[in-house]
């Protein structure tokens, strides 16, 4: 299942999917560490590239356990998408992936992300000019098209290959459909059937039987996660064993969910602070606890405690039954 984006080799295409307010350093690089091919960033605007942003440049912070690392971005400028390449190669991007798959409102009022699918010369025009800004190779992620009566991935497939992008990546919904309804993999093959390039299948891939079957009616060189590694982590890591291997590995157990929400909480702490930091992990924590019941039981508790050692306790004390040793983990 090898694939190469440029100079980038990834003997199993799999990756963790670009999410906004959920792939920051912390949580890309706890996701690479279980074993991920590949993490990208979460969507960065290219008007706050181009303004040197503060939020946007702590975006795009990364480090050497993450790499390579993909670096998502949006816009409906194109001298302005270019320019934002350019820094995000100089920060470390090794890929640069163009987005034209968000459906948000906020993003399509603006003509960018999977707005771009109805102006297809405006994509072409954005494309060209990432990819020529940048010694990087570029990719691109997009929807099946705006809604049911326009599916043109095919279409905007054949004009990023024209463009020189490496590799495509297919959310199998329309814009319209945002997340309802059923990823509809198997309209994918009509995107690999009409290019040379590797093609990505993304879309609902929760588990096992959810890989097979999404590589099976796309006919995809890899797959994606999103939402599946949302509170599972190891999700991506695990897909990429049982690719190579054939074997199915179990869930952790709680004892070692506990330490893996504890570090993760840590990171996020050390990266944002304690209070951005303890208002990110809340959501982290409602999707963790759902893999063992009750999410509602620790979410509400959690959600009311302000300090991060009575955090970690609560966590110890919901899938261990002990009191976490706080000097070992935030000393």
């Amino acid at each position: 299942m090898t694939i190469n984006i440029g100079p980038v080799e990834l003997p199993i295409p799999v990756m963790l999917a670009p999410m906004s307010g959920v792939t920051d350093l912390p949580f890309r690089r706890l996701v690479k560490s279980w074993g991920a091919g590949l993490v990208f960033s979460e969507m960065i605007a290219s008007p706050g590239m181009v303004n040197s942003n503060r939020k946007t440049l702590k975006m795009i912070e990364n480090c050497s356990e993450e790499q390579p690392l993909a670096i998502q971005l949006a816009g409906y400028d194109p001298e302005a998408m270019a320019f934002a390449a350019k820094l995000c190669q100089e920060k470390g991007a090794a890929i640069i992936d163009i987005n034209m798959g968000c459906p948000v409102k906020k993003v399509v009022k603006k003509q960018a992300g999977s707005a771009l699918m109805r102006d297809l010369e405006l994509a072409r025009r954005i494309i060209d000019a990432t990819v020529r800004s940048v010694d990087v190779p570029v990719t691109l992620k997009m929807r099946m098209g705006w809604d049911d009566e326009h599916l043109n991935a095919p279409e905007l497939a054949q004009v990023a290959e024209d463009c020189g992008v490496q590799l495509l990546t297919v959310h199998g919904r329309t814009r319209c459909q945002f997340y309802n309804g059923a990823a509809d993999w198997r309209f994918i093959k009509n995107v690999v059937d009409a290019v040379k390039l590797p093609v990505i299948v993304n879309g609902d891939i929760r588990n096992y039987d959810d890989v097979d079957e999404a590589l099976k009616m796309s006919g995809a060189a890899g797959v994606m996660i999103g939402r599946g590694a949302t509170g599972r982590p190891w999700f991506p890591g695990q897909v990429m064993h049982y690719l190579a291997t054939g074997e199915r590995l179990a869930e952790p157990p709680p004892t070692m969910r506990a330490e893996i929400i504890t570090h993760h909480i840590k990171e996020l702490i050390c990266h944002f602070g304690d209070h951005a930091g303890l208002r990110i992990a809340r959501k982290h924590i409602g999707w963790y606890s759902k893999g063992i019941g009750a999410p509602s039981l620790i979410s509400s508790k959690i959600n009311r405690l302000n300090s991060v050692s009575d955090v970690l306790n609560e966590i110890n004390k919901y899938f261990c039954g002990d009191p976490v040793n706080l000097n070992d983990v935030i000393g």
